[in-house]
């Protein structure tokens, strides 16, 4: 269960995958209604269900894990399901006329009065979906809201969206194959693609570059044992099934193609009844293919033509290990067939007479040659592979064409027991036994060096691509290892249970320096060569879709996106294309801001370029869009104040700014600071709020602990007659029965003569003073001492209590008496929370003291935009002092505006500085490529005082 805080909700996940959305409703009848049992009038909150998603299906092995909520919007839901899947749920809300809620019972919830904190104007654009709290409005507090709608609400019904879907694997084993590596020949179309073979028979083909599923392939019907590219977009893949009785088993051996998706068994009618296949190896240049039988010879394949080349005799040596071997005569092959070209070129301008002397073997070949290069064919280069048997022997064996001949024998080296896997790039060729032997031989040099890794059987080697790299990756039983070959000696090491905890299933290199692991935890991981995480810039990232996130922005690119969104004062319609200002960047940034700008919805293009879309609107919008939190909540908290405390907004004209803190801000029904901002709230809606609260637990209670902590409260809340009727409800056989009594009986006969009044503040200072805080703070509230209590609570650090008591018992000049102190000691150096003392003051309506300290704290577009709002809405009073903090203020915001290239808005705001942007102006005129800009002197006295043009 996630509660919500912009409004009374609760997303919940159940156990079969379903997320749903619960909405506050209060069941109190209203006062007109008349109940017949006087016991059934009473007060429940019911979470009512207003939303679900569709479940998921639950399996032994596929459960939901974990819902997180977005923490700025609270309008989407990323749902964790245990076989790697991440589902992304969107809630929409869509208006509707007609109340189909009536049938079931459930009162039908409503549009929002507001936008962005401030009342909609007629014909207003606005995005309903954009947060939680732009789809519905208050939930209904009774005594506080009405129940009745407002004219301009709409009823609203909310349902979920999947918007996004994230595939994981599915259970381990996997089997792991990069494709071939980047090269300069195809560079302009390669993908780099990761084959995953899984347990269920399917292969899934992931781009490394995006991290996204690229294709899924059902290609067996059982465990895929091993995959092998023949190209950039074709790969082959084989699969063994459970053996009989017999230790037969039915091989599938499939040739994939990417681009069309087609699959066929690569061996025809082959596979029925016949022993496992150990694995196949596809040569050097992908013309040959040998498949490694346990108990049976191997076969060669073409795979060009996909034909049986060659079937090994049964008397040929079983095979342990095999590699192809990298060196081939296609180069020669290629200039011979380039001489046969220019050579029958030459023949054919030959005279007639002259033709007969050319032998008719010599044009026969000439007149092949071409017709294999006219067909793509070309000609079959010679390839060799080498492997050895049971005995560690090494054989070479010679592949051309249909031509198979068998070459040297190497004996087996004493020093190495069975051969497990062999490796070979260049000149090096690497062996591994299963006693965790490597074996490097120099084949130009011919040397060799056997060195023991004591890591137990090598499971798997291979070298990491690139030219010249010899870097080389070793599998273990526990673990893995990247050696240089070059130095013969290990590189770095990972090991299960020392530096992880999972052990791993197969390996393969992704690049020249990153490798790839395949886990039985069921994870596939891309590491550094130095076997730590592996991470890439997210600009980088090749997303398939255009992503809104300003982060991915250089951080100069990300404040020039943030001020050209805020605020556009030097023209006359807000526009979103970057490059119809004068903005001095880089060609490649401007492009960067424009795909930004460019990613946002057509909704929130419309909203941000309405001209009914005021500045309080825009700053909160845009700190919605960005995601800051920090900054979302100063605009929410100050937009709500700054039009409470406008002397447009109230009844009775004008209220300077320092009546404003004394007085309290003049709140019309509905327009309320919402509760989850709690002691930032308004005195009068604070303290219904917990009147209300109060009586919600006082209907639940069930204990005596339960009771006491309401009577208490009831008694702070200064609701004394209800706190005596639960002091008298303690049973006589519990131990506080007699000071509960006595406490009754001191609330009911409390007059307010100065003797008693004396002595019940003496005793709840001596208290206090020995440790009875609690106890003293409620006598010093029995006598209407709350402001004394509160400057205890506050000289023992309960500042938090401190407000919470000033809110629910102080009047207006006192309770920010103590709030001010509160926000003194949030500023001081010990405790360093000068936001949040920002926040306190702002519902203080210290408006002048916000500006002080947001321009000293460095914040200059948030103080400069808070000071122009101010002026906007007449809630600061324009003296010498103001004068000067907006001058200071406005100058360095005009300096930020310059430092990231927006001269346009730094003249500007250096034009309304007064004395103090006149330096800064000048500097800006002479700047090269500026052009005439408006002199300050004849109208900056009074653009000080008033808001920007065209802000609205």
């Amino acid at each position: 269960v996630i509660p919500c805080a912009q409004r009374d909700a609760l997303y919940c996940l159940h156990e079969n995958g379903c997320v749903t959305l619960r909405v506050c409703r209060c069941t109190t009848p209203s006062p007109n209604e008349s109940v017949a049992d006087p016991e059934q009038n009473v007060q429940e909150l019911v979470y009512d269900l207003r939303s679900q998603c569709d479940a998921i299906r639950v399996t032994k092995t596929v459960r939901p894990y974990r819902v997180v909520i977005c923490p700025v919007n609270e309008n989407s839901a990323a749902l964790v399901v245990s076989d790697g899947r991440v589902m992304l749920w969107e809630l929409k809300a869509h208006a509707s006329k007609s109340s189909s809620n009536l049938s079931s019972g459930l009162p039908p919830l409503y549009s929002p009065v507001n936008f962005c904190g401030t009342p909609l104007r007629p014909n207003q654009k606005c995005i309903p979906d954009l947060s939680l709290n732009t789809m519905i409005g208050h939930s209904l507090i009774s005594g506080v809201d009405s129940p009745r709608p407002l004219a301009d609400q709409q009823e609203v019904h909310l349902k979920f969206l999947l918007t996004g879907l994230l595939s994981g694997l599915p259970l381990p084993p996997f089997s792991l194959r990069m494709c071939p590596p980047l090269t300069t020949k195809n560079i302009n179309h390669y993908q780099p693609l990761l084959a995953v073979g899984t347990s269920n028979g399917s292969v899934l083909v992931y781009n490394l570059t995006s991290g996204l599923l690229h294709k899924e392939l059902s290609v067996h019907s059982c465990e895929v044992r091993g995959i092998e590219w023949v190209s950039l977009t074709s790969f082959l893949s084989f699969a063994t099934s459970v053996p009989n009785n017999l230790g037969l088993v039915r091989n599938e051996l499939q040739h994939v193609d990417l681009r069309t998706g087609r699959c066929f068994a690569f061996r025809g009618e082959r596979g029925n009844d016949e022993p496992a296949i150990e694995m196949i190896k596809v040569s050097h240049l992908k013309q040959y293919l040998v498949v490694v039988f346990r108990d049976k010879p191997l076969e060669l394949w073409d795979v060009r033509t996909g034909t049986l080349l060659r079937e090994m005799a049964k008397n040929f040596p079983t095979v342990t290990a095999l590699e192809w071997s990298p060196s081939h005569n296609l180069k020669s092959l290629k200039k011979k067939q380039l001489a046969a070209r220019e050579a029958m070129a030459r023949q054919t301008t030959l005279a007639d007479a002259e033709q007969s002397s050319v032998e008719s073997s010599v044009i026969s070949m000439l007149q092949d040659a071409e017709s294999k290069s006219e067909m793509g064919q070309g000609i079959s280069a010679r390839e060799h592979f080498v492997f050895t048997d049971t005995d560690g022997q090494v054989y070479h064996i010679t592949v051309e064409g249909n031509s198979v001949k068998d070459g040297a024998r190497i004996p087996p080296d004493g020093s190495m027991g069975s051969i497990a896997c062999i490796a070979w790039k260049g000149d090096t060729l690497v062996l591994g036994d299963v006693d965790g032997n490597l074996n490097f031989w120099d084949l130009k040099a011919r040397l060799s060096r056997g060195v023991p890794t004591h890591r137990g059987w090598v499971k798997k080697i291979r070298f990491a691509p690139g030219k010249g790299n010899q870097k080389l990756l070793v599998m273990y039983t526990d673990g893995a290892e990247v050696w240089d070959t070059k130095e013969v000696q290990m590189v770095s090491s990972i090991r299960v249970g020392r530096n992880v905890s999972y052990r791993i299933l197969d390996i393969d290199w992704c690049t020249s320096d990153k490798v790839v692991l395949a886990s039985d935890d069921g994870c596939v991981r891309v590491l550094e060569m130095a076997m730590k995480s592996a991470s890439y810039r997210m600009d980088e990232q090749d997303l398939t879709d255009p992503v809104w996130c300003p982060y991915l922005l250089l951080p100069r690119a990300a404040l020039t996106l943030k001020a050209f969104l805020l605020l556009q004062p030097w023209c006359d319609t807000f526009t979103m294309d970057i490059s119809q200002i004068d903005y001095k960047e880089k060609d490649e940034i401007k492009g960067l801001i424009q795909e930004q700008l460019n990613s946002l919805s057509n909704d929130i293009k419309s909203v941000l370029q309405d001209p009914k879309l005021n500045l309080l609107q825009r700053c909160l919008l845009v700190s919605r869009l960005f995601g800051d939190e920090s900054d979302l909540q100063f605009w929410t908290v100050a937009a709500h104040y700054i039009q409470s405390f406008s002397p447009s907004c109230q009844p009775s004209g004008s209220v300077p700014e320092g009546q404003a803190a004394a007085e309290g801000p003049q709140s019309t029904p509905g327009s309320h600071l919402d509760i989850c901002h709690d002691t930032l709230c308004e005195s009068s809606f604070f303290q219904r709020f917990q009147l209300e609260r109060v009586r919600l637990q006082e209907v639940k209670r069930s204990s005596y602990e339960h009771t006491k902590k309401c009577a208490d409260q009831l008694l702070l809340l200064g609701q004394t007659d209800r706190a005596v009727q639960l002091l008298l409800e303690t049973s006589a056989d519990n131990s506080s029965y007699y000071c509960d009594s006595l406490k009754a009986c001191l609330v009911t006969t409390i007059t307010s003569s100065g003797p008693s009044q004396s002595t019940i503040k003496l005793v709840a200072t001596n208290m206090i003073a020995n440790g009875k805080l609690a106890e003293g703070v409620q006598l010093l509230c029995l006598i209407d001492k709350a402001a004394d209590a509160c400057r205890y609570l506050q000289t023992y650090g309960e500042w938090n209590r401190a407000a919470w008591l000033a809110k629910v018992r102080l009047n207006p000049a006192e309770g920010s008496d103590v709030l001010k102190r509160w926000a003194e000691h949030l500023c001081s150096p010990q405790v360093n929370l000068k936001s949040k003392a920002i926040l306190v003051l702002l519902s203080l309506g210290c408006f002048q003291k916000v500006g002080e300290m947001l321009h000293s704290m460095r914040y200059f577009d948030r103080a400069a935009l808070f000071l122009e709002a101010c002026l906007k809405y007449g809630v600061m009073e324009t003296n010498d002092d103001v004068n000067k903090l907006i001058g200071a203020a406005f100058v360095d915001y005009a300096k930020l505006l310059r430092s990231i290239g927006l001269k346009q808005g730094a003249v500007l705001w250096a034009s309304r500085a007064g004395e103090r942007g006149k330096e800064l102006l000048d500097e800006l005129s002479q700047t090269e490529g500026m052009g005439p800009e408006p002199s300050p002197s004849e109208e900056e006295e009074k653009e000080v005082d008033r808001p920007l043009l065209n802000i609205d």
